[in-house]
């Protein structure tokens, strides 16, 4: 597990959880995380500290979604791409439409459309970019390319 990276840790505690509902508990098993006395290793603490990076991350991520919640998107041969924002795009339901922009993510590197709730917000965040030719008040955008 040392080769794991936070998110993928949350994932395997997540496994871990359903396995401790579901199973009766017999004990732990000598090796790389439990020493002979049945006390945790030095293996298992890291991981555990990994577990709690990865469960900060997950949080951190899971509240940029609901700040900025994804665009909708479509596509046709008609009329090309389109992205807009309403009331529940994203998944958010949420009492605002919003503007799309770009949102860049510097630890991935990444382009994402997200709504943005108001126009100082969008416009004084650095990692927000307007659609090019698509004014700085409409809820929708029509694409050149998506």
């Amino acid at each position: 597990v040392s080769s794991l990276f936070p998110l993928q840790m949350v994932a395997l505690f997540q496994w871990l959880a359903f396995y401790q509902r579901e199973y009766l508990s017999v004990g732990v098993l000598i090796g790389q995380f439990y020493n002979e006395s049945g006390q945790p290793t030095e293996a298992l603490l890291e991981a555990e500290a990994l577990l709690a990076e990865g469960q900060q991350l997950k949080a951190l991520s899971e509240s940029e979604k609901v700040r900025f919640p994804s665009c909708n998107s479509e596509w046709s041969a008609d009329r090309g791409a389109r992205v807009w924002c309403s009331t529940k795009s994203g998944g958010v339901i949420r009492d605002w439409s919003g503007v799309p922009r770009k949102l860049f993510s510097p630890s991935s590197g990444g382009i994402r459309c997200v709504c943005v709730k108001d126009l100082p917000t969008a416009e004084e965040d650095p990692n927000l970019q307007k659609y090019d030719g698509c004014p700085a008040d409409a809820d929708s955008c029509s694409l050149a390319e998506l």
